[in-house]
């Protein structure tokens, strides 16, 4: 039976996951240890996405094929394989040598059980002061390259550090057992190597922050309700949503998390493309301290940990607010069965102020003024002890802003009595919060008006005093094509309001210009680490704001498909290739993050802080395209 989608970029059922698993198994009796790290949909042709309407139109099937990441334990050897969903047969397998899948989570939930059976873990465990081992919570830490005395990197290798918590539901973070590290073979479940210095006393204070734990509540917050009686503004199908013009496919990807695709405008009757696909390629956490216990903490969420499979699901009310509706996420666990989480991605449309307004005091008694919404879709992520709430928004007048918000909790490192940290901040007694960067690189697929498109770097800079600027007043907009991958590599200037604007030559507006968009970027920090480092190599993404590349089908992920004990791939080889770039199918990387300094106030939980980057319409409409939104029902009061 031939599967037919209601989108080429839909994620597979269930079913479709069983079968795909099925298949290789099937297909391969002799290895008898296997994992599926991953199991996503593998992605077509992207002249399939563009052809979505006509074949729809047709009534033509779209056909379907899985992708999985399939690891033999037994021989700790890698495979990709794809498989033909129409037939259920493995039409493609690889063996990927030399790499490492990512962290497994039954290989996490395993960690604790394997340090308190480990009868020399649980004596250095002694030695540290902790004795009941009942609550103990043992938190992984992927290794990278970096040597381990007696270990050989080749094995399947996590790093551990334990906490210990009071009762069940306790904030371990409060109470880390610091100069103590288990080195743990994930093949073999046991810990091949205990790091350990002198012990330092267990932090005293508690770190809870539910409502039992905080005293007194406020009782002056009064109900804010947001209420739409006539429904929300937009429409789902499957996990095509379409608003106010737009329509955009959304899903969550078992690495990448929360995907935006086929993203396009209905302007004049015409639906003009805008974004082939969007999403988080890669992110890299690297801790700031030197200590023995944390040096080695430098964490690559998407391709280490498989971002997409720590999505939660979300709650009314709570986490969004409104006229909600939910897509619920399957994701395929590494014994590839099935599972889902339910309400993983959020929509629904907020008030965003005003959008325009003008008051022309000659003539008019009063102003014309249009309310500004958008429309939201979000999804959450848990990765140990961080939230990360991913945000895109849409707006009435063509722009698309990515927002990712980080909350949770701030990793912690006991200190000794009287001790001052010096690469972190004391945010209790005895408790020291490192300095660290969260760093994100989005992939943006961009297709202005179709795939043939020019990147250029625009700086807006005075011009000096002489001709034709007599006063010295000029500013003008200098514009820089980036025409091949040997000058890709850029970064954000503050002092020019540097964007990068991709345009279409071949689609020129009513003024004659080409057709476009600007990326404005997050002007926040690159990567600190020395760039002779080990994590220099590993997270070269993080060295530059932007990256340009000519479209292949291959790269997806900014580190490469592998980063787990890699010591580096990615971006930073595949622009050796110096492909040309002009007029023709572009991906941009865009890193943006911060440098988190905890404060005091971070702690117990952490508010969020907010990074991101817009998408504005540059040439791309004739004039505003928001000019047509209605007055607000009833129009204003006064």
């Amino acid at each position: 039976m031939t599967q037919i989608s209601v989108h080429p970029y839909d994620p597979l059922s269930g079913e479709e996951m069983t079968r795909a698993v099925t298949a290789v198994r099937n297909a391969h009796p002799e290895l008898v240890d296997i994992r599926f790290p991953v199991v996503r949909t593998d992605l077509p042709d992207k002249q399939v996405v563009r052809d979505y309407d006509a074949t729809v139109a047709a009534g033509a099937e779209i056909l379907r094929s899985a992708f999985l990441v399939v690891y033999d334990r037994a021989s700790a050897q890698t495979y990709e394989a794809r498989v033909d969903l129409r037939t259920d047969s493995v039409v493609d397998w690889q063996h990927i040598p030399d790499v490492q899948p990512a962290i497994m989570i039954e290989e996490i939930m395993r960690l604790d059980d394997i340090v308190k059976n480990d009868p020399a873990s649980v004596e250095a465990l002694n030695r540290h002061g902790v004795s009941d081992l009942s609550l103990l919570q043992v938190d992984p830490w992927s290794t990278g390259t970096l040597p381990i005395d007696g270990v050989d990197l080749r094995r399947r290798i996590i790093r551990a550090s334990a906490y210990v918590r009071e009762f069940v539901e306790d904030n371990g973070y409060a109470r880390p057992v610091g100069n103590l590290v288990f080195v743990i073979d994930c093949n073999e479940s046991a810990v091949v190597a205990i790091q350990e210095e002198d012990p330092i006393p267990l932090p005293p204070t508690s770190g809870n922050y539910d409502v039992g734990s905080v005293g007194r509540l406020r009782d002056d917050l009064r109900p804010l309700e947001i209420v739409q009686p006539d429904g929300p503004s937009f429409s789902v199908v499957g996990n095509v949503i379409e608003w106010q013009r737009w329509r955009l496919h959304v899903h969550v990807d078992p690495v990448e998390g929360l995907v935006v695709s086929d993203v396009s405008y209905l302007d004049d009757g015409q639906r003009r493309s805008i974004l082939q696909r969007a999403s988080i390629s890669e992110m890299v956490v690297p801790y700031g301290d030197t200590s023995n216990d944390f040096y080695f903490r430098n964490v690559f969420d998407a391709g280490e940990y498989n971002l997409g499979k720590t999505v939660g699901p979300l709650t009314l009310g709570c986490d969004c607010l409104g006229e909600i509706r939910y897509l619920d996420a399957i994701l395929a666990d590494e014994s590839g069965s099935p599972h889902t989480v339910e309400n993983a991605i959020c929509m629904h449309e907020e008030d965003y102020g005003i959008l325009w307004k003008h008051w022309n005091f000659r003539y008019q008694d009063s102003a014309e003024v249009r309310r500004s919404r958008r429309f939201v879709v979000s999804s959450i992520h848990t990765i140990g002890n961080y939230e990360y709430g991913f945000f895109w928004y849409f707006y009435l007048d063509g722009t698309i802003q990515f927002e990712a918000k980080l909350t949770g909790i701030v990793q912690t490192r006991a200190i000794a009595p009287g001790a001052v940290p010096e690469f972190g901040t004391l945010v209790a007694p005895q408790l020291d919060a490192p300095n660290h960067q969260h760093l994100f690189n989005m992939r943006l697929d961009l297709e202005i008006d179709g795939p043939d498109n020019t990147v250029y770097e625009v700086d807006v800079i005075g011009q000096p005093l002489g001709p034709n600027n007599e006063h010295g007043n000029a500013i003008v907009a200098r514009k820089t094509a980036i025409v091949n991958e040997r000058a890709a590599r850029r970064s954000c200037d503050a002092a020019t309001a540097r964007t990068w604007k991709v345009v279409n030559p071949a689609v020129r507006n009513r003024l004659g210009e080409p057709v476009g968009y600007k990326l404005i970027p997050f002007v926040g920090p690159t990567l600190l680490a020395d760039e002779n480092s080990d994590l220099a190599r590993r997270a070269e993404f993080a060295r530059h704001h932007l990256w340009v590349t000519r479209y292949d089908a291959r790269e997806l992920h900014a580190a490469g498909d592998y980063p787990n004990q890699h010591p580096g791939d990615g971006i930073g080889r595949w622009v050796e290739a110096e492909r040309d770039l002009e007029n023709t199918d572009v991906v941009l990387w865009h890193t943006f993050g911060t440098s988190h300094v905890p404060r005091p106030e971070d702690w117990p939980i952490m508010p969020c802080e907010y990074v991101g980057f817009s998408l504005k319409p540059f040439g791309f409409f004739d004039r505003n395209p928001s000019l047509d939104v209605p007055p607000s029902p009833g129009h204003c009061h006064t």
